[in-house]
């Protein structure tokens, strides 16, 4: 998510604090606020996707692989 609009997702926060807002800068921080979770969720599932973990019988499961959209197709679970 661009610096922008998390900026603008803040300055949003601090006049509903302050004054309120207007119908139309509350659906722009409905939709902001949307976006941010989606791109926050996206990071997310994107680091996960890189964990490894090290099996008691020392072999190596790729996370991502078994259980994650690594490879492009959806994630099922």
């Amino acid at each position: 998510m661009l610096e922008d609009k998390i900026q603008r997702i803040n300055e949003l926060y601090k006049k509903s604090k302050a004054e309120g807002l207007t119908a139309a800068e509350l659906q722009e921080q409905k939709v902001l606020r949307a976006e941010y979770i989606e791109a926050f969720k996206r990071n997310l599932r994107g680091q996960l996707d890189n964990i490894s973990i090290r099996e008691a019988d020392g072999s190596i499961t790729n996370l991502g692989e078994k259980y994650g959209n690594k490879n492009g197709s959806k994630r099922t679970n």
